[in-house]
């Protein structure tokens, strides 16, 4: 008998709807490799109805006292840990993580920022107000942006929504968000949660809104005339076409997009104690993270050490079910990333050799082994390019110059890492490294203060911290004249 598939569906002004035409696609839980529901796949109609939605939303919202915001967002982190298990169970089984560390690493931090963007509501600062012409005095306004367009990614789909609409709805702005077409589940939760909220305390539900569908469906989004805004994070493709799309009415757009983040180890490392950490920041989500520390570069006094440990430590990493406590990660997101992954271990040039893993786990869903590659070269394939799973490579450097031309050698500037007792090294490296983030002998941490974002091809505009907050403002000058 087959079990009936899990109907999801939009969430606009406030209602949960099938798509206008009725079209839908399923969802696949990758721990398994089987649908278990289906999402509606929205056309051009669905979105002018989100847009509308929030468009009409929009002035009530943008008109509330900074304090009124807050409360909202302040009741939305509450109800956020009152529905935990319900939160950590539609993630689960979006992206087939395990039960234990979305309970552990998400939910808390998530609570976190929706709780700090939350204060940064009432502090809508301008610089000072003054008189800089005789006779006149100058204030600065700063207001939301209006309608944002959002697009959020399948690595972790619940907390990027809150990376979105926590800073938006903070500053003013009315949100249409779309989840990845291969994990909706837990962000139609979200509408579900903050509907509710924004019912209780009195607003318009269309502050919020919810359109699954496929890269079409973000297309219309982002080339709709409402928006004022569009952000994503994704692939370095889909920014630039997000980008070329937002251009053509001028729109104000925020991108997040890949990485290549280079660990850099120096040879005064504690060695044991950097290949536990690394071995956690690579392997975390299936190393499916734009800042895991997947490129490795050690210095060439320690490399064969450094490289047998870490293989050590990549054979006693588990990978596996959702309810066991006992593992690291679980599958890929999808068969094309598992195929993708797999592409670039089949690809490896003859000097590579694999130190440990390079192979799919299991007879069902999309789990690959913690890989160690060494013995890679500068413009190797898979060196340059984002690989997005559980795979670190090795390569062996011989001193510092050496070492910042090639951590920087690549298109990405996300994140980075250094590794060394020597403080003064690690000061030149910080200020060389041309990386939006820089973690000194850690990697990977993150907190609601302080920004998330890069450079060159890693996009542009931040997450998180008051900086990301201001993403979603603009400033307006203001002139009196003292005359009256």
């Amino acid at each position: 008998m087959t079990t009936a598939l899990r109907r999801l569906r939009n969430y606009i002004d406030g209602e949960f709807r099938d798509a206008a035409d009725g079209r839908t696609t399923e969802v696949v839980n990758p721990a398994t490799g089987e649908a278990y529901a289906t999402a509606p796949l929205s056309a051009a109609a669905d979105v002018d109805a989100a847009m509308a939605a929030a468009e009409a939303a929009f002035p009530a919202w943008r008109d509330l006292i900074p304090a009124e915001r807050q409360k909202v967002l302040l009741k939305i982190a509450d109800r956020f840990e009152e529905r935990a298990e319900e939160l950590i169970a539609a993630e689960s089984e979006n992206c087939g993580k395990p039960v234990a560390l979305v309970r552990s690493e998400e939910i808390p931090p998530m609570v976190d920022q929706i709780r700090f963007f939350a204060g940064a509501a009432r502090m809508l600062e301008g610089r000072s107000a003054g008189e800089y012409m005789e006779g006149f005095t100058s204030i600065i306004r700063r207001e939301p942006v209006g309608v944002c367009a959002q697009v959020a990614p399948w690595n972790y789909p619940m907390m990027m929504a809150v990376w979105k609409f926590a800073p938006a709805l903070a500053a003013g702005n009315t949100v249409v968000i779309k989840p990845s077409d291969t994990t909706p589940a837990s962000t139609v939760l979200i509408a579900d949660i903050i509907g509710s909220v924004l019912d209780e305390l009195g607003h318009s539900r269309g502050v919020f809104n919810v359109l699954c569908g496929d890269r079409e469906t973000g297309r219309l989004m982002v080339e709709h005339k409402v928006p004022a805004m569009a952000s994503i994070t994704g692939s370095v493709r889909a920014g630039m076409q997000v980008a070329e799309s937002a251009s053509k009415d001028l729109k104000r757009v925020h991108l997040e997009l890949g990485g290549k983040a280079p660990v850099v180890v120096f040879e005064d490392t504690d060695i044991a104690k950097a290949v536990e950490d690394i071995s956690v920041a690579g392997y975390f989500n299936a190393g499916q993270d734009c800042t895991a520390a997947t490129r490795v570069l050690v210095q060439e006094s320690i490399h064969d050490e450094f490289v047998a440990a870490l293989a050590k430590a990549a054979s006693e990493t588990k990978t596996g079910a959702v309810d066991d406590e006992d593992v690291l990660y679980g599958p890929l997101n999808n068969a094309n990333q598992l195929k993708q992954v797999k592409g670039f271990i089949e690809r490896l040039p003859a000097h590579a050799k694999i130190e440990a893993g390079g192979e799919q786990v299991g007879e069902k869903g999309y789990f690959f082994a913690p890989t160690v590659v060494s013995g890679l070269k500068q413009d190797d394939e898979i060196v340059q390019h984002e690989v997005f799973g559980p795979v670190i490579t090795v390569q062996s450097f011989s001193d510092e110059k050496q070492a910042v031309e090639w951590a920087n050698g690549v298109e990405y500037a996300l994140a980075s890492s250094v590794w060394t007792k020597d403080h003064a090294r690690a000061m030149r490296m910080s200020k060389t490294l041309d990386f939006g983030c820089v973690w000194i002998n850690t990697h990977i941490p993150l907190v609601a203060e302080m920004p998330h974002g890069g450079f060159k091809k890693s996009g542009y505009g931040k997450d998180l911290s008051a900086y990301g907050f201001d993403d979603y403002t603009r400033i307006k000058h203001v002139m009196t004249s003292l005359d009256g």
